[in-house]
């Protein structure tokens, strides 16, 4: 069985990382071509580890969904959870490849895979549209990231949530993207938009595209963007603590 962190980082990964394929699909409408005839399932595996994800493709759009396929085109199983994780953040490990006559179905993947890329701390577009792309999946993932956390058990966000009341963590891109993530009471819910039943806890607003990209790519620190006006936080100054923390961790767990 593969290790308590590495079930962690897969959820994760699997979960709020493989997602963001359908962000790259609809913030690039080109790609539709790719899905031209397109008509079955990419699935990753480890061979340690119950936990598993796949991808279909049909002409309508694509699906993400966990666990395994009933019959899927093609499955990469990698050796071990831990070198899954490993190809996910970016680094070099091998899976076993499963179904070879569902490779034009992978081949279609590619693309949408490679440009989860973006999420790299290394990846940083000069373009205005590349930015937007980066900083709508930068934001999805860290409020779907964090609720993984306290759904999988992670001792800060896990234990965190179980003494919360009812509170919501809101980020906010003027003129673009926005996502929350609700926790209360040990359970959480990450979506899109804005959560309007609930005053935010904590809100964090970007004043734009380039300047929540600075922020979220840690080209300057919260205090000098403040100052800069690249973001304003509202809410509870323990909860700015708070959600800091946690986006560190995050970080740590995914990249580090």
């Amino acid at each position: 069985m593969a290790e308590p962190i590495q079930e962690l980082r897969a959820r994760v990964f699997l979960r709020s990382a493989l997602p963001l394929v359908k962000v790259v699909l609809a913030e690039r409408p080109v790609y539709n071509r790719l899905l031209c005839r397109a008509g079955g399932a990419v699935q990753f595996a480890a061979a340690d580890s119950d936990q598993a994800a796949w991808v279909g493709m049909t002409p309508e759009g694509i699906e993400v969904k966990t666990g395994r396929h009933e019959a899927p085109s093609i499955t990469l199983t990698f050796k071990t959870l831990k070198d899954l994780n490993t190809f996910f953040a970016g680094g070099t490990a091998l899976p076993k490849v499963q179904g070879l006559g569902g490779l034009p179905t992978l081949l279609r993947f590619l693309p949408f895979m490679l440009k989860l890329k973006i999420l790299m701390p290394t990846a940083m577009p000069e373009d205005l549209p590349g930015r937007s792309l980066k900083v709508r999946m930068l934001l999805q993932m860290i409020a779907s990231g964090l609720s993984q956390l306290v759904k999988g058990g992670d001792e800060l966000l896990a234990g965190y949530a179980k003494k919360s009341p009812d509170r919501v963590f809101q980020f906010t891109v003027a003129g673009g993207p926005a996502c929350y993530l609700r926790i209360k009471a040990g359970k959480s819910k990450a979506g899109l938009g804005t959560y309007a039943r609930r005053r935010p806890y904590v809100h964090m607003m970007f004043s734009d595209i380039n300047g929540a990209f600075k922020v979220l790519t840690q080209q300057v620190g919260t205090v000098e963007a403040i100052k800069l006006g690249y973001l304003k936080v509202e809410g509870a100054m323990e909860g700015s603590k708070d959600i800091g923390l946690f986006m560190q961790r995050l970080d740590a767990l995914t990249m580090g």
